[in-house]
């Protein structure tokens, strides 16, 4: 991996003390034929990264030639006025007092945050956390301090020629940190071109794959030039070392999936789940406007924004009837209700939590299919067996033990042609990335039931009706975006 620091002045870092190439930036402005072939990872010492500053520029031009660079200009932009950056105040504010008594019951009025690294263990908690907000070499936040609680006066840059003697020795330590990754034993492998991350979770009772799908994944990968690497949610600091991102965990809008996918989107880094197609899927009252706008069947719909909804929705649908949170997932939050009594009951519980819930038609089938779409194309279909007596694929027991149904496999040209167009038809719709299309056959039609941004994909489950196939095209999904001329 190439490491390449910009400096305002070539005496601003003296290169001994870093085995990193250091350029000014306005060499790095006036060459941009630097380091062409290469995909360098760009640290933006400049002293000013004002709007239209040659450290700005750098900085933007970076993003051009492909290069990954720290600070972007969004995070440039983001820390020009306290404004574009107190929505970040609340959460930093709140790890910054869980220091206080680790500090002796008071903070200095400004404390300096090196890489996500302060001068203290005591605050890597509020330090690795600024780091996931504002990705920056080098920050300063001055802090105003009370009896009761610590604010955030100000978050700002903190230039190299600003630095104290004392400072700078700590920041050169922080930057080999950073920039000291750790790589796997490479003896007798053909050397990667790129290395994806893949976020996981050991302890997650339904991940979307297992562990050891992922390993097998990894020796396909590995034959296309890949090495892939688990990181946990603790990993995010690091993430900007790879070059793509997939996620293996439940996805969530409101957990740390969300941030990495986001982090990753900045970077310019191809993800899967994008945090576009997250919002969109994780909440079944836009899918099915969504569908319903371009036309991809799906089952009869009653949005319950209040009790006084509930009788419409009797009377369209009839009973039973299947109610359904917005952002359920998993089978959890979604209930089928044999009266209106069950109905108002579960409706009037629900709707403490949300404003609105998604009324559907019951449709009983004893599988669901799934079809696997990758960029606009079919990628493997299954059916996805009720669980063993109950009309669900999985089961949610009382002892909060999940029971999930079986599977059977089938290979793409096996699956009948209807299913997989409409399939491929709502996955559009969402975008351009990896989904598991959730459809119920009738004689009626095929009705999609959901758009899942994280679909299950197990080696010997999912893979077996196209076999390996599955997991080349996945590399090469990544692969293609990687490769485009002027990434």
């Amino acid at each position: 991996m190439t490491w390449v620091i910009l400096t305002g002045r070539q005496s601003d870092l003296d290169q001994v003390a870093t085995p990193h190439k250091i350029i000014t930036n306005r060499d790095y402005l006036a060459h941009p034929s630097l380091f062409r072939g290469q995909r360098p990872k760009v640290i933006n010492l400049s002293n000013s990264y004002s709007y239209q500053s040659r450290g700005y520029y750098a900085s933007l031009l970076a993003s051009s030639r492909g290069h990954k660079v720290i600070p972007t200009v969004e995070t440039m932009i983001d820390l020009s006025e306290r404004k574009l950056y107190e929505h970040a105040l609340p959460e930093l504010e709140l790890a910054l007092n869980k220091c206080r008594k680790d500090l002796g019951g008071a903070f200095p009025q400004k404390v300096c945050i090196f890489f996500g690294i302060g001068p203290s263990k005591v605050w890597d908690r509020f330090a690795k956390l600024l780091f996931d907000w504002f990705r920056a070499p080098a920050l300063e936040v001055h802090i105003k301090d009370s009896a009761e609680w610590a604010s955030i006066r100000k978050i700002g840059f903190h230039p190299l020629a600003r630095m104290t003697e004392e400072e700078e020795a700590h920041f050169i330590q922080c930057l080999e940190t950073y920039t000291n990754r750790e790589w796997r034993d490479t003896k007798g492998r053909t050397p990667a071109r790129y290395t994806f991350a893949t976020l996981v979770d050991p302890h997650e009772e339904l991940a979307p794959s297992q562990i050891s799908s992922l390993r097998y994944w990894a020796k396909i990968a590995e034959k296309m030039g890949v090495e892939i690497e688990p990181i946990t949610k603790k990993d995010l600091a690091k993430l900007a070392n790879y070059d793509a991102l997939f996620i293996r965990e439940t996805t969530s809008i409101s957990n740390h999936t969300y941030r990495f996918a986001r982090r990753a989107q900045q970077e310019g880094m191809p993800v899967i789940d994008d945090p576009l197609s997250m919002i969109r899927c994780t909440n079944k009252v836009y899918l099915n406007e969504l569908m319903t706008y371009n036309k991809v069947p799906v089952p009869p719909t009653v949005m319950i924004a209040g009790t006084s909804d509930l009788e419409l929705a009797a009377q369209t649908l009839g009973f039973p009837l299947v109610l359904k949170i917005p952002d359920s997932s998993f089978s959890r939050g979604v209930k089928k209700c044999a009266t209106f009594e069950e109905l108002k009951t579960l409706a009037t519980e629900w709707l403490e939590d949300s404003d609105l819930l998604i009324a559907q038609k019951f449709i009983p089938t004893e599988y669901d299919w799934r079809v696997g779409v990758l960029g606009g194309q079919p990628l493997f279909a299954v059916h996805y067996l009720m669980a063993k007596k109950h009309w669900q694929i999985v089961n949610h027991k009382a002892n909060g033990k999940p029971d999930q149904g079986g599977i059977k496999t089938f290979t793409l040209k096996e699956t009948p042609a209807h299913v997989v167009e409409t399939a491929v038809k709502a996955a559009r719709c969402i975008g351009d990335g990896l989904y598991g299309v959730d459809l119920k056959e009738t004689k009626d039609g095929v009705f999609v039931i959901e758009v899942n941004d994280n679909p299950n994909l197990d080696h010997g489950w999912e893979d077996s009706g196209e076999k390996d196939e599955v997991w080349v095209r996945l590399t090469q999904w990544f692969l293609e975006r990687l490769d485009r001329p002027g990434r």
